[in-house]
């Protein structure tokens, strides 16, 4: 490796350290939100409050906010949003490791896509890799009757294949994109849902549960100061946090970035201890090794 190559991974390292701790502690802060207020709702906000701060900031730091491509951009921004719409739905009834260890399924199917989609060589190590992190994130998720949400605690993984297949499309067709035109993109398809989702519940006008169980189903309410308090610091911490990641995933291969964004995992389980007092039991720790086992051979075989 070049030094030249070397210092990139290393900046690209650092970048996507920084955003875990900051996505690490603003995620375990969902549930508090969830508890008063709905999904869509929180996206319209949260991307009204980041349009203010990129309004303020973008002069001063002389931000690039128009894409050099608005078709790619347009695409990565819907495949990331949608990943991020299943992803903190589920944090209203999952734990933050729980629900990251699903999205960390998105190595994996960086390496698919990129397989057959873009035709890179997949090995038979790799091949093992993708059998051993499926198996981990079973292990950590534990899908069926015994979970909060039964057999749809795999949505994650869901969400971990949009977020992967928009890694793929970061770094193949956004190569020349500014970090700051790319979160604007990703912020700005996150409010469109969020508002797209209150019109539907305005007219639809469901039963809501109380409480976070009604987070997903709950049109527009009056927020409550400490919902716009947290969703300010989700807006802020999410718009640093997401520029870091598309920093990293530009400074260097995909297959390479992707196994430094398992710094999550126990950086988010952290968070949850100390903010929450949440543990994780043996199982879960086996297999969130295994998920951080499989990402590295996949990253190590991809050099």
């Amino acid at each position: 490796m070049s030094d030249a190559t070397r210092n990139r991974t290393l900046a690209a390292a650092g970048a996507i350290f920084g955003y875990a701790v900051l996505i690490g502690f603003t995620d375990n802060h969902v549930r508090t939100i969830a508890a008063d207020t709905g999904l869509w709702q929180f996206h319209a906000m949260r991307t009204a409050m980041a349009l203010v701060l990129f309004a303020l900031v973008a002069v001063p730091l002389g931000l690039q906010l128009r894409p050099r491509n608005l078709r790619a951009v347009a695409m990565r921004s819907a495949i990331h949003g949608a990943a991020l719409m299943i992803y903190f739905g589920c944090l209203a009834f999952l734990t933050v490791p729980q629900t990251v260890a699903g999205l960390f399924t998105a190595p994996i199917f960086v390496l698919l896509v990129s397989r057959f989609v873009f035709g890179h060589a997949l090995g038979p190590v790799r091949i093992v890799a993708v059998a051993i992190g499926f198996l981990g994130v079973l292990l950590v998720l534990e899908p069926g009757s015994q979970s909060a949400l039964g057999w749809a605690s795999l949505l994650p993984v869901l969400a971990g294949a949009l977020y992967g297949l928009g890694n793929v499309v970061l770094r193949e067709w956004c190569p020349d994109e500014s970090a700051a035109a790319l979160t604007l993109g990703f912020f700005a398809a996150l409010g469109c849902a969020g508002v797209l989702g209150m019109a539907v519940l305005t007219l639809w006008a469901p039963e809501v549960p109380p409480g976070a169980d009604g987070f997903i189903l709950r049109g527009w309410v009056s927020p409550s100061a400490s919902v716009l308090g947290w969703t300010f610091v989700q807006a802020a911490g999410s718009m640093l946090g997401v520029s870091l990641a598309v920093k990293g995933y530009q400074l260097a291969e995909a297959s390479r970035v992707s196994i430094f964004e398992y710094v999550l995992l126990p950086v988010s389980a952290a968070w949850s201890f100390l903010l929450r007092g949440e543990t994780i039991g043996p199982v879960a720790a086996l297999g969130m090794g295994l998920i951080i086992g499989a990402g590295a051979l996949i990253a190590f075989r991809g050099r």
